[in-house]
């Protein structure tokens, strides 16, 4: 028990005693409770429930991890492009694995496939894909099923922004710089490929999902994801390299679980 939940239940034993001075038929004076008082009392308080812990304290975190070396990442030769390329004091690289230390692997979208618990409402906030430095930032970027998504130049140059989906709307759209955002939205779950007509070297995916529940990992592979009402999990752990991975959870209360993955390198 806390120290302020002790200095309440001191002045309520003193509220006490005060009501039966009231009335008390000899019209004794006020006393302190013992101490012996208190601590029985401190000590049946110990013995009641568990408050439960702050909403939003439940869910799931963990880390995602590569077994074995992570294939090399290619230079990327912007030479075509002299405006972009003078953007980076070192060559830039490929980003289809990026490895971090300990074995995280970035770029990994975590989410809930599949669970019993309702879903959240569709999120009225947009999502941004930037195009800086003749790159798409971010390269993979997490969206939900018909939630607003900007496409952005922060090019001097111009950009062909080209999404190549199976099952979704394909479309193809030049954006020159200065040029206002690009909105669109997709409508059915899928991990699109991006790329960009002009610049070859550009790619990225953009992740549709039917939940509002998901994470893309950093370099340091770790994943969290927090306000899990009770129910039954299947969380999946997609790459564009590595393929899939799931595995089952079940929330009860306000608890937290631990998942990991680990995807073999190849």
């Amino acid at each position: 028990m806390s120290i302020n939940n002790f200095v309440v239940l001191n002045r309520h034993f003193q509220r006490r005693n005060r009501c039966k001075s009231s009335i008390h038929p000899f019209g004794g004076t006020d006393q302190m409770p013992s101490k012996n008082t208190l601590l029985t009392a401190f000590a049946a308080l110990l013995c009641l429930p568990m408050v439960s812990a702050a909403p939003g304290a439940s869910g799931l975190s963990g880390k995602v991890t590569l077994n074995g070396q992570p294939a090399k990442p290619k230079i990327i030769n912007m030479s075509s492009e002299p405006s972009c390329a003078k953007l980076y004091s070192q060559p830039p690289t490929t980003e289809d694995v990026v490895a971090g230390t300990e074995d995280a692997l970035a770029n990994v979208v975590v989410y809930v496939s599949s669970s019993t618990a309702p879903e959240n409402p569709v999120s009225s906030q947009p999502k941004t894909l930037d195009q800086k430095g003749c790159r798409y930032a971010p390269h993979v970027l997490a969206v939900q099923t018909n939630q607003e998504m900007q496409v952005v130049n922060a090019d001097n140059v111009s950009h062909n922004i080209h999404p190549v989906p199976k099952v979704n709307r394909e479309w193809n759209q030049a954006q020159p710089p200065g040029a206002p955002p690009l909105t669109e939205r997709f409508a059915r779950e899928e991990f699109i490929p991006v790329k960009c007509n002009i610049h070859p070297w550009m790619h990225a995916y953009i992740a549709v999902l039917r939940t509002s529940r998901y994470v893309v990992t950093g370099k340091d592979g770790a994943f969290a994801l927090n306000n899990l009402p009770p129910g039954t999990y299947t969380i999946t752990a997609w790459h564009e390299t590595y393929g899939t991975q799931t595995q089952e959870v079940v929330i009860d209360g306000s608890e937290r679980k631990t998942v990991n993955f680990a995807f073999n390198a190849h």
